[in-house]
């Protein structure tokens, strides 16, 4: 185990937490960086940050644009405090003379800093005085170099009380393989990948037994490439009840910036007490075999999978549910035993959504769906509108498809018995129910919509699968019709309480997650 482990966040104001092994731990901790061009800024950003439960701050002494006063930024300093001035070849700001950089770590020592962040080649330069820790750290903003553990060796030797390595991840591996070395390390490490495809390294460092982790005072100001904010680390990924049994979920898509799944599962996890975490992964496409098989090393226990990997996970699957096999895409993965389970939620949920707005969903299987017979007209042909399309052939609905590109939307009707028109002949298709299906109208292209209102009738269901922004401009132009509607959020959560019951078997707290994705995305104009 990680000698810091043995310790926790029980001190005096600025006592080292590796002076306190022995004391039972509390949680993890998050070193939050500091980067601002004025001491004032720095010190109320110092100030603020422990009234919100920070415990261990960074000071970027390289982002000051004055003369730097190290005495007034230690002062009085209201936790334990780590000093850095980083080069620019490091990632840093810092322009001028090396002597004089060094001459400023010096005065931070000789101030009683808890910890100074030393790179490896002046390691030897700055000796060790009084009580303050020695971080040795390593950075690499191109790739993570093979030789991980030979260079945490290394560093180790440089009379360290730290050893901090952060490189580049250019694949999702990278994570995996740093996560992995300050596991196997019996040293107080501190080990993460830079970059949005090394976000998950950040977060799950906890688990791995790292000495800490990296955030930033503000998300707006991010000081290395990927990092995340404090409030997002303890709000939004609860990194203070992270542990080693921490169960490991997550979703997969590239881009995945956009994503709002982390936020609606972790709320919910939290709500019902599961000590699980929801992760962000950027898996770019050609990655996607390499990350499945690394997933066990995670472990990783359920995955949300969107675009675009909802057709090609298939191959890396051992069972799917008998809906994958008719939609011929997957958005839920589980990993069970040795198996590894794909399962569909968006059509059962979208299929919800409709049957609900035409007076219920059926008591029994058996039982007609009020979707039997309806006239329904699907714009898009992309994933969402395949699952759709899949459910309203099973329910009876009698369906017309169009696209932007028509041979997609030709084989989406001949695979599910619809009927595809041209794109411009949408309007003139007589339906009793349209469904988008494409991005159109998406912040933040709010001001778009996928079909002209002069065409809406009062006594048409308008259901809109785009959920950022809940009102879309398509709906406000169906409720000033009269007509009903249902938004893209409703489906968004019935989909994502579906998968959260088969990564725990637990009912979803679903007025919860509706409100956690309602902040998210902001208040819903109508």
């Amino acid at each position: 185990m990680n000698p810091l482990f043995r310790g926790g966040l029980s001190r005096g104001p600025h006592e080292s937490c590796f002076d306190v092994y022995y004391r039972p731990p509390t949680y993890p901790m998050i070193c939050v960086s500091i980067g601002r061009s004025r001491h004032r800024h720095m010190l109320a950003e110092h100030k603020h940050l422990v009234e919100q439960g920070a415990r261990l701050v960074e000071l970027r002494l390289d982002y000051i644009g004055s003369r730097v006063n190290i005495q007034r930024l230690l002062k009085d300093r209201p936790c334990a405090t780590i000093v850095t001035v980083r080069r620019e070849q490091d990632g840093g700001k810092f322009t001028g003379s090396e002597d004089t950089r060094l001459t400023m770590l010096r005065q931070a020592i000789v101030n009683g800093v808890e910890y100074i962040d030393l790179e490896e080649d002046v390691a030897g330069m700055i000796p060790r005085f009084g009580k303050t820790k020695r971080i040795i750290s390593y950075h690499s903003f191109r790739n993570t170099p093979d030789n991980l553990r030979e260079l945490h060796t290394r560093m180790k030797s440089l009379d360290a009380d730290v050893v901090k390595i952060t490189t580049m991840a250019n694949q999702p591996r990278d994570n995996v393989r740093i996560l992995e070395m300050v596991q196997e390390s019996d040293f107080p490490t501190v080990g993460m990948c830079m970059g949005d495809i090394g976000t998950p390294s950040r977060i799950l460092g906890a688990k791995f037994g790292a000495a800490f982790t990296y955030a930033t005072f503000h998300h707006e100001r991010v000081l290395a490439p990927g990092q995340l904010s404090y409030d997002q680390m303890v709000n939004v990924y609860r990194h203070n009840s992270i542990g080693r049994e921490t169960a490991v979920y997550g979703v997969i898509a590239d881009p995945i910036g956009h994503s709002l799944s982390p936020q609606v599962h972790n709320a919910a996890f939290g709500e019902l007490g599961i000590d699980a975490v929801y992760v962000p992964f950027r898996v770019p496409f050609d990655t996607l075999g390499q990350f499945m098989e690394d997933a066990p090393r995670l472990p990783i226990r359920g995955l949300s999978v969107t675009i675009p990997h909802k057709e090609t996970i298939a191959k890396f699957l051992t069972k799917v549910d008998p809906a994958v096999k008719g939609i011929g895409a997957v958005n839920t993965v589980v990993f069970k035993d040795s198996q590894v389970i794909g399962y569909n939620t968006d059509y059962k949920a979208a299929m919800d959504c409709l049957e609900h707005a035409l007076g219920g969903v059926p008591a029994t299987p058996k039982e007609a769906s009020p979707l039997k017979g309806k006239h329904v007209l699907v714009l898009g042909a992309g994933g969402v509108a395949r699952a759709i399309m899949y459910g309203l052939q099973r329910r009876g609905a009698r369906s017309v498809i169009a696209s932007r590109t028509k041979s997609r939307a030709q084989i989406l009707a001949e695979t599910f018995q619809g009927r595809a028109v041209d794109w411009q002949a949408r309007h003139t298709a007589d339906v009793e129910i349209v469904i988008n299906c494409t991005p159109v109208g998406m912040h933040p292209n709010v001001d778009e919509t996928p079909f002209n209102k002069s065409h809406l009738k009062p006594s048409t269901i308008v259901f809109d699968t785009v959920y950022n922004p809940e009102s879309t401009l398509f709906l406000k132009e169906a409720r000033s019709h009269g007509c009903k509607v249902v938004t893209g959020v409703e489906m968004f959560i019935r989909q994502a309480a579906l998968q959260f019951l088969l990564f725990t078997a637990c009912e979803a707290p679903n007025a919860l997650m509706r409100e956690t994705l309602m902040r998210a995305i902001g208040p819903v104009r109508f």
